[in-house]
């Protein structure tokens, strides 16, 4: 029925009449939501409206194979899920993220969209629901207590190997490059941000090429709960209402029509009570988010200057740096990268909290899981990409500053340590330091060595390797 002003249409569910508008392909249930959840005005993205297209197409194609749907309503379900996997409909998906805590909202909002999809496709009109109707025939053998985290799994799964893991594994090669272009370069080491002994610079980035390449290794080790699906649990895991091979179908549907490796869950009292596989990935992903955090500042403070830091590197130069200090450039890609870093942890936590809301048979808080978990996804595999492409690979060390501070450092006293014991090292570093001096001219000073002597005992190569021989004085 459409109301006079010709701008809505009235339809009616389990609770009465609902002004709808009439062009939208969503129905009641939606618009009592949008209604209903006046929050934050952040909706669903992409990834998950993909999956529960894709979930919609592999349950209709499913249940068709098991006969309980008619293949012609199959076809057109089928046709409508199609096009919301391709993201023709995403605009019909208007839900605030901020909702009922088992995603059913939004759940009705794809099943109305399908279902009216596919009678205008029969030929018939939005909101009358015959003959598909979005609860009967698209939610067949379904609730949204096992699709909505189905979802949530498909989606954080697909933007991960398509995202995330190609960026870091990009980054984790840019710094292994760097590490062997700065292998050649000695630099002063840093503990407690003071002077300490001398590293190559290479061998720094090697350690961020291992935290990278540490961090690939946990998402993939985390990526084995999420393969798990609910589907087929129905309402509380019992499978009420649904084919005893229905779960199995739709999800090697799902895997073909995905290229995809998700398998049945072991036991649906746990996959739909809990949402432990999103709290473990999201742990992964906040650890990895640490470890770009200290990538991302140590780089910044190295290219700090450029006359009066540490300046052992270059940073790309990418944009203006202040609106007041004429020429200065700022390491503008580390602080976006920092920044990003803090928002995945952040999110981390609503996730653990979310995580919390698990009671009984049912977690109440999955939109709240699925809109951060996706978004620390995305976050990283942007602001890894970025932080790759527009600072690491652009990276330039200055050789004669690094050698200029090894040799001004009091930290290579400790190389002669073994030679004169720890407590006259000890004086020798207070000495120079109180005299401005390095530690190779007070200790020509001292008279103890030749010349020749201390250029080998003060040799920075020799530190930077456990010694071959050690005598101590």
């Amino acid at each position: 029925m459409v109301s006079s002003n010709q701008k809505y249409r009235i339809e009616k569910d389990s609770m009465g009449p609902v002004r709808v508008q009439k062009e939208a392909y969503y129905g009641a249930q939606t618009q009592r939501a949008v209604e209903n959840f006046p929050v934050s005005g952040y909706r669903f993205g992409r990834e998950l409206i993909h999956a529960l297209g894709l979930i919609k197409y592999a349950s209709a194609r499913a249940n068709s194979e098991l006969g309980l749907l008619e293949k012609r309503l199959a076809r057109v379900i089928e046709k409508g899920s199609d096009e919301v996997m391709q993201g023709r409909w995403d605009e019909q998906f208007v839900i605030d993220i901020f909702q009922t805590g088992s995603g059913t909202s939004t759940h009705m909002n794809a099943n109305e969209v399908i279902a009216n999809r596919a009678n205008e496709i029969l030929g018939g009109k939005k909101g009358i629901y015959r003959p598909v109707h979005p609860n009967d025939h698209v939610n067949l053998c379904q609730s949204s207590n096992d699709i909505f985290p189905s979802a949530i799994h498909i989606a954080s799964v697909t933007l991960l190997q398509e995202k995330l893991l190609p960026a870091l594994r990009n980054l984790n090669q840019a710094l292994k490059t760097k590490s062997k272009e700065f292998h050649p370069i000695l630099k002063i080491g840093r503990t407690h941000l003071q002077d300490a002994l001398p590293i190559r610079l290479g061998q720094e980035f090697e350690g961020y090429a291992q935290q990278v390449r540490f961090g690939i290794h946990r998402i993939e080790n985390a990526l084995g709960s999420l393969y798990e699906l609910p589907l087929g649990g129905t309402a509380v895991g019992t499978g009420a209402n649904t084919h005893p091979r229905f779960a199995r179908k739709a999800i090697s549907i799902i895997n073909k029509t995905i290229r995809g490796r998700f398998r049945k869950a072991a036991c649906h009292f746990e996959a739909q009570g809990a949402r432990d596989a999103s709290v473990e990935m999201s742990g992964a992903l906040k650890t990895v988010a640490v470890s770009l955090m200290k990538i991302a500042n140590d780089i910044r403070w190295l290219g700090s200057g450029p006359r009066c830091g540490i300046g052992e590197i270059h940073l790309p130069e990418t944009q203006p740096g202040s609106s007041m200090m004429p020429g200065k450039v700022n390491p503008v890609i580390p602080e976006s990268t920092i920044q990003m870093c803090a928002q995945v942890i952040g999110n981390d936590l609503a996730i653990t909290l979310g995580g919390l809301g698990g009671s009984f048979e049912l977690n109440a808080m999955m939109p709240l899981i699925a809109h951060n978990l996706l978004e620390s996804i995305r976050l990283l595999a942007n602001g890894a990409d970025n932080f790759n492409i527009r600072c690491v690979r652009g990276l330039k060390a200055d050789r004669e500053r690094c050698e200029e501070m090894i040799e001004k450092s009091l930290a290579l006293v400790t190389a002669l340590a073994p030679k004169i014991g720890y407590d006259e090292a000890a004086r020798i570093a207070r000495k120079a330091y109180r005299e401005n001096k390095t530690i190779r001219k007070a200790m020509e000073e001292e008279g103890l060595f030749s010349k020749d002597e201390l250029s080998h005992f003060l040799n920075p190569r020799s530190m930077i390797a456990p010694a071959k021989k050690m005598k101590w004085g």
